[in-house]
């Protein structure tokens, strides 16, 4: 029986992206047993992954100490298969008979692209994040069947990722009234601990449509759940998008200082739009662009996104 170390982000939207290496592992070799490594907010994304056997928290400490942390945690085992997604030196630290390191390159791709890079695997896996089944029986409680669900999160974990949550309600009202593309559906918010006050442009402008407020309530897995049911997601570039197009739901991700050609949420019902000013002027005009205070999305219209909600609801229409 195989022994597989698996190291992965810190991050939710990362470790989604990675997580269809692991997924294409467990399938490959479903009698291994499976250790993930992996950051406190990732956990809930990975924790019902077939095989698995143990999952580490590595809690980031000053001067990289966590990843003596890990390595003195995994250091007595011999492994079959370290895959480490991170790029550390850690698999090399290791008793293994096989190692597969992500290394960086220049070359621009995917994320999802890059990570499969490691085992060789093209066309790559996509993201997939397993559920248990009470997670899903939530969700039906929560968004019962017989109708449609537009789901949004306004926020995201860095302010300059954001539009503005203003923008949101225009969108969200316009395709939910009559005469909308999805008049008559529910709406739900979804976002994490502190993101309340996003939610707020969104009920106030459909103070009567009954909308479903679960920002800060939920566990990711069922955050993941929720999703799943959405006729359609539109969202900031989050960890929650990526959690969106890998339950297959058709998601529309927003975009201004981000890549979305490395970053872009990722699947056949996915797409992506930005305002007219474009990725390289905005990083040129805003070289700090890291530390920005507010939203570097002001570029982007509600009328462009409306139009792009639209189209990703026609051409998924059939699928």
């Amino acid at each position: 029986m195989k022994r597989i170390l698996f190291i992965t982000s810190t991050r939710i939207g990362d470790a989604v992206i990675n997580s269809g290496v692991l997924d294409y592992l467990v399938r490959q070799y479903p009698e291994a047993r499976v250790t993930i490594a992996c950051g406190p907010l990732a956990q809930p994304v990975l924790e019902h992954s077939p095989g698995l056997e143990r999952l580490i928290i590595v809690r980031k400490k000053p001067l990289g100490l966590h990843w003596l942390g890990l390595w003195r945690r995994v250091v007595t085992r011999h492994w079959d298969l370290v895959v480490d997604l991170r790029g550390s030196a850690i698999a090399y630290l290791l008793r293994a008979r096989q190692r597969e390191v992500l290394k960086r390159t220049r070359v621009k791709m995917h994320k999802v692209r890059e990570a499969a890079g490691v085992m060789r695997l093209d066309p790559p896996p996509a993201p997939r994040i397993y559920l248990p089944a009470d997670a899903r029986e939530r969700a039906l409680q929560l968004l019962p069947p017989g109708r449609e669900y537009l789901v949004v999160c306004p926020s995201a974990s860095l302010p300059f990722k954001m539009w503005p949550a203003s923008n949101f309600a225009d969108v969200v009202k316009a395709l939910v009234s009559p005469g909308g593309a999805m008049a008559g559906a529910g709406v739900v918010i979804v976002g994490g601990p502190g993101d309340e006050e996003h939610a707020m442009p969104i009920k106030n402008i459909l103070p009567d449509a009954g909308v479903l407020d679960l920002t800060g309530k939920l566990y990711l897995s069922d955050v993941a759940a929720v999703v799943e049911r959405a006729r359609l997601f539109i969202g900031n570039d989050s960890g929650v998008m990526h959690i969106a197009a890998a339950m297959g739901a058709p998601t529309l991700g927003l975009f201004g200082p981000s890549d979305e050609m490395l970053y872009g949420p990722y699947g056949d019902k996915c797409a992506t739009v930005r305002g007219p000013r474009g990725l390289e002027a905005t990083l040129s005009e805003f070289p700090n662009w890291r530390q920005h205070p507010t939203s570097l999305l002001e570029d982007l219209r509600v009328p462009i996104v409306i139009k792009a909600a639209e189209k990703l609801l026609e051409r998924t229409e059939e699928i």
